[in-house]
């Protein structure tokens, strides 16, 4: 027996016309009536007596109608608790990130979501090689990748936030070697280079306004974890193109100085993917709710330190 058929049984008899109950559920009349019929052939008897101007409940009817009210106020309670619980902070969270973020931002910002929401448990995937949702065994990505990529995207996923990248050094290093200027002076610096899947990243892509500049870069020293490559550059032993997420806190509490501000780099964007709708838990929008704040404010700070500015970031809002 469908419950939409109850459904409709049950306005029938408050409002003791088939055409009124269909008007109301909006429905037709002769879907109301079918409805109607199919209940009273399941139960093997006739719930109204039908006369030519209304409609009233039959014996069998008045019985019935009272347990089919408590049935249908049972079947409520039970979808109030289960959405109650979808709705809930909890269960296992199966999450990949770069070695950096995992590190960083996003293991403080675990650690509040747990902390809050007791309930969660988390299997972190921490590594700077693109994970596979099914050999690692996650179900949802922090993904960082080219404007270009995000519109190829073949996941489901959620738009963080745009990632601007700065050029930066430490004081220390600035005040040994010199402060470079231009793309003609960086030939003279040592870089610190990131390296991922054998190929490192010595090509630095630079523009002056329209004009592109494409630099390469000499370096002593290459690691496969972006988080190193920071540590390097607070060390003094180098300079460093990183994303501006990942050198904020530095920046602000001046380890680190941008160096060459009237250049900019291409921006990348954070996604938060999945490879399928179904494992958008309540969890997964609560994290990526407070990455976006986190973010965002520190993009504001970033800004009212006249670090970077509001034109360089693009809010996704």
């Amino acid at each position: 027996m469908k419950i939409a058929d109850l459904q409709v049984l049950m306005k029938i008899a408050e409002l003791q016309s088939i055409t009124a109950a269909a008007n109301n559920l909006d429905m037709s009349s002769s879907a109301a009536s079918v409805a109607l019929k199919r209940i009273e052939q399941t139960l093997g008897a006739e719930l109204f007596v039908r006369t030519t101007r209304q409609l009233r409940l039959s014996p069998e009817g008045e019985r019935y109608l009272p347990l089919c009210q408590q049935a249908l106020e049972l079947l409520q309670q039970g979808q109030v608790l289960i959405n109650e619980e979808q709705q809930s902070i909890s269960g296992e969270v199966r999450i990949a990130v770069s070695s950096e973020m995992g590190r960083n931002l996003m293991r403080v910002l675990l650690n509040k979501v747990m902390s809050q929401h007791p309930e969660v448990s988390l299997r972190l995937h921490a590594s700077d090689r693109r994970s596979d949702f099914y050999r690692d065994g996650v179900d949802v990505a922090l993904r960082a990748m080219t404007q270009q990529a995000s519109k190829e995207l073949n996941l489901y996923g959620f738009k963080i936030c745009n990632i601007p990248h700065v050029l930066c050094a430490a004081p220390s290093y600035i005040a040994e070697y010199g402060e470079p200027r231009a793309v003609d002076d960086l030939p003279n610096h040592n870089a610190l280079l990131y390296k991922l899947y054998e190929t490192v990243h010595d090509g630095w892509e630079l523009y002056e306004g329209a004009n592109k500049h494409r630099v390469k870069m000499l370096s002593n020293r290459a690691v496969n974890d972006g988080d190193i490559v920071r540590r390097w550059c607070i060390d003094g032993v180098g300079i460093a193109k990183k994303s501006a997420i990942d050198v904020a806190e530095d920046l602000l509490a001046k380890r680190l100085k941008r160096i060459m501000p009237h250049y900019s780099i291409p921006l990348t964007e954070m996604w938060l993917a999945l490879p399928s709708r179904q494992l958008i838990s309540p969890a997964i929008r609560l994290i990526r709710d407070e990455l976006k704040l986190k973010i965002k404010q520190l993009r504001t700070r970033l800004i009212e330190a006249e670090i970077i500015e509001a034109s360089e970031w693009p809010d996704t809002d």
